[in-house]
């Protein structure tokens, strides 16, 4: 081992993994923001609601997400009338084109998420709701999504590791991030071991984090949900 080299690298990785961080939070947040209105209209009875969500859940989550990266940074650029619309100047960038990529992925297993956290709502406590006059736009507010966040919160936890490890795959787009940064010093010390093992660290102590946070989570709301002995 290179301590040296991992030494004098520390730097990168710590500018790489601040990158992946960063590429974490806007697709979880726009993620969020796509898998709520979804997760809604994947839940009326209405096929005309329903169906054409589950069409999108279903293409997203059966594709590779390095495909998916590869058809927006690459495939769209073919096409003329792409290059000169008004949205060629953010679609030539990598970065919203990893963001974009990596927030419509979580965004279709989110969705599905929800969709079956909302499906376990126990129906009495949409009765309750009813029988107290609350409206459905109320009793969704008030009892289902509440409920159905807390329910969601271990899948949704395993959810936001698999992104974060999904978030490598923005180095293949020029994205210096941490899996980037292993790359680099590859490059530069010609020692393979010695820079994915160091960005292998980074990762997992970014898990541990993550895992901590989503365990707090679940004591805290998921707790009270659970049947008294």
């Amino acid at each position: 081992m290179n301590f040296e080299a991992i030494a004098t690298s520390l730097p990168l990785y710590a500018s790489g993994a601040l990158t992946t961080l960063q590429l974490l939070v806007a697709a979880l947040a726009i993620g969020m923001a796509i898998a709520l209105p979804l997760a809604m209209l994947r839940s009326l009875p209405s096929p005309w609601a329903s169906r054409p969500v589950w069409l999108f859940t279903y293409v997203i989550r059966g594709t590779p997400m390095l495909v998916q990266l590869f058809l927006l940074y690459y495939g769209l650029a073919q096409f003329d009338a792409v290059r000169q619309s008004a949205l060629w100047p953010w679609l030539s960038q990598a970065w919203f084109c990893a963001i974009a990529a990596f927030a419509i992925n979580t965004g279709a297993y989110t969705t599905e998420i929800l969709h079956g956290a909302m499906k376990a709502v126990p129906a009495g406590e949409i009765e309750a709701a009813k029988a107290l006059g609350m409206s459905r736009w109320v009793t969704l507010r008030r009892i289902v999504l509440p409920s159905a966040f807390r329910r969601s919160l271990p899948a949704y936890g395993n959810e936001v590791v698999l992104m974060l490890h999904g978030t490598s795959l923005a180095s293949i787009v020029t994205i210096a991030d941490l899996t980037g940064a292993a790359r680099e010093v590859n490059s530069t010390y010609y020692l393979p071991f010695e820079a994915f093992i160091t960005a292998a660290v980074f990762y997992l102590a970014i898990t541990f984090v993550l895992v901590a946070l989503f365990r707090a989570a679940e004591h805290r709301w998921l707790t009270p949900l659970q049947p008294r002995a």
